[in-house]
């Protein structure tokens, strides 16, 4: 017996492959493009005014501004272990229900960005953008660049990650991924799906309606800032929100497709809903608009709203996996 023989009772594991050089273009795409938001955010954070003009809301909103920055620093910091999962022999090991929270929360913060992002700079090129008018309208928030600079990278991030995430599904789980026909799931998550449906088309009706120049429930400032680049935003988050009412139902009625699609609509859409109704909430009720532009009512309800939407797609989709896994 040779050094290189191996005895037949101690069977070698498999070995995860190499990535090739494309999924390595993507980690490197991945882990520049977190460059610039970070050291905005650690800028920020201690203290500095890059990229914020005079008058912004955001030099004199006090600790929430601070601890949202802190946060989402953070957020963006844990994109760079997701990417090394994704990427390194040891992330086969990492258990699969770890993954779930930090790639629930990255594909909600990030699906409306590679939604409206590029629509943006689309309707731009067409010279569809905000006029002069509507620019002399808008808040001092932040400077023209560091939008470009900010959804730039966070595109790339979203085309990267779900560029990495297929194979590495692929090599770890292989053809035993949900996605086979299913039978319909108890009526207590039927009920809850129909209320995702309900409160995700409410939802997505008020955004798509203030999409395309609709004015009610809103204060005078935002409607004077309106323009077709600013609405886009709204269709991706509107779209969202149906998307994640369809598929709950979908899910939770069962049949013999498979369910790859619902599954994916409820995933998406919840996430999303789920990620920027919470971020949109919280900055509303941290943010002091002072007395020309206080958030109306319906804009807290909407908010609220898509939350309450993407939190129970969220039930929904636990209830679908557990069903399946139990199956």
């Amino acid at each position: 017996m040779t050094a290189r023989t191996l005895h037949p009772t101690y069977p070698t594991r498999p070995s995860v492959p190499a990535p090739g050089t494309g999924r390595r273009i993507l980690r490197a795409v991945a882990l520049a493009s977190t460059v610039p938001y970070l050291a905005l955010k650690a800028a920020w954070v201690s203290g500095s005014h890059i990229g914020i003009p005079e008058g912004s809301v955001l030099r004199e909103s006090g600790p929430i501004v601070v601890v949202a920055n802190t946060a989402t620093l953070a957020m963006d910091a844990c994109l760079i272990v997701l990417v090394l999962v994704l990427t390194r022999p040891w992330g086969m090991r990492v258990p699969g229900w770890l993954l779930t929270v930090p790639v629930f929360v990255a594909t909600g913060l990030l699906t409306p960005i590679l939604i409206g992002f590029p629509g943006q700079m689309l309707l731009r090129a067409m010279g569809w953008g905000a006029g002069e008018a509507v620019r002399a309208a808008r808040e001092p928030f932040l400077d023209p660049w560091v939008f470009t600079v900010v959804y730039g990278g966070f595109t790339l991030q979203g085309l990267a990650l779900a560029g990495l995430f297929v194979p590495y599904a692929r090599e770890r789980w292989g053809g035993r991924g949900p996605g086979a026909p299913r039978r319909r799931l108890p009526s207590p998550t039927g009920v809850v799906a129909g209320a995702v449906a309900v409160v995700g088309a409410a939802v997505g009706a008020v955004h798509l309606y203030w999409a395309f120049g609709g004015t009610a429930w809103l204060p005078a400032a935002r409607i004077a800032e309106y323009a077709a680049e600013t609405g886009v935003v709204s269709v991706a988050h509107g779209a969202c929100a149906l998307a994640a009412g369809a598929g709950a139902v979908m899910l939770a009625r069962g049949g013999k497709r498979p369910a790859r699609w619902p599954l994916a609509l409820t995933w998406v859409g919840g996430s999303a809903a789920a990620a920027w109704g919470l971020w949109m909430l919280t900055m509303q009720l941290g943010l002091d608009f002072g007395p020309a532009e206080p958030p109306t009512v319906m804009i807290m309800l909407t908010y609220a709203g898509q939350t309450l939407t993407g939190l129970l797609a969220a039930a929904v989709l636990i209830r679908y996996l557990g069903s399946d896994r139990a199956a």
